[in-house]
This record gives C-alpha cells, sequence and structure tokens, in this order.
C-alpha cells in the first residue's frame, strides 16, 4: 500500500494530524549549548489516547524492526498529540549531549 509522505514543521497543526498510529521519522536542527548545530535523525511512535487496539499492536509490533533496519538511535513515543512540540523534542534531544 503506497501512502504520500509530507514534509511539516513540527507544529500544532502537524501533531494534531496525527489522529491515528503513526510513525514519524524527523531529521531536526539542533543547536547545542556550545554551538555546535547537529541534524538528529528522530524516530517518533506516535499512539495517541482512543486509537483503535488492532492499530496500536500492528505498529507497536513493527517498531523495533523498523528501528534497526533504519539503524535510528533517538527514538520517542508519544500517547497525547498535544505533545509534540518543539519544546519537548528539544527536551528529549538534550539527554543525547
Amino acid at each position: 500500500r503506497q501512502e504520500r509522505f509530507r514534509v511539516a514543521q513540527l507544529s500544532r497543526e502537524a501533531a494534531a494530524s496525527l489522529t491515528g498510529a503513526t510513525f514519524v521519522v524527523y531529521s531536526y536542527k539542533y543547536v547545542h549549548d556550545d554551538g555546535r548545530i547537529s541534524y538528529p535523525l528522530c524516530f517518533i511512535f506516535s499512539s495517541p489516547v482512543g486509537c483503535k487496539p488492532e492499530q496500536q499492536m500492528m505498529y507497536a509490533g513493527s517498531k523495533n524492526r523498523l528501528v534497526q533496519a533504519a539503524e535510528l538511535t533517538k527514538v520517542f513515543e508519544i500517547r497525547t498529540t498535544e505533545d509534540l512540540t518543539e519544546e519537548w523534542l528539544r527536551e528529549r534531544l538534550a539527554f543525547f549531549r
């Protein structure tokens, strides 16, 4: 099955569009405290409250294989799409300094 992919800014509008279980791979321009710039590739598994249990199981079952195959190291999960903000992502990325 083919799906359309789109580039979106990390915004409330983009987060609100995540109504079902979704994988998001997002390259983010991260400016470190010392001025260095990096572009971490972030994997975000969105499984909103109210999502169909069958869909959650399908996505959760394939998540680890996808993360391993793509060699992703910045892996996060959200249950409330309102949490998906730039501030939320920066807080999580600060852990990897």
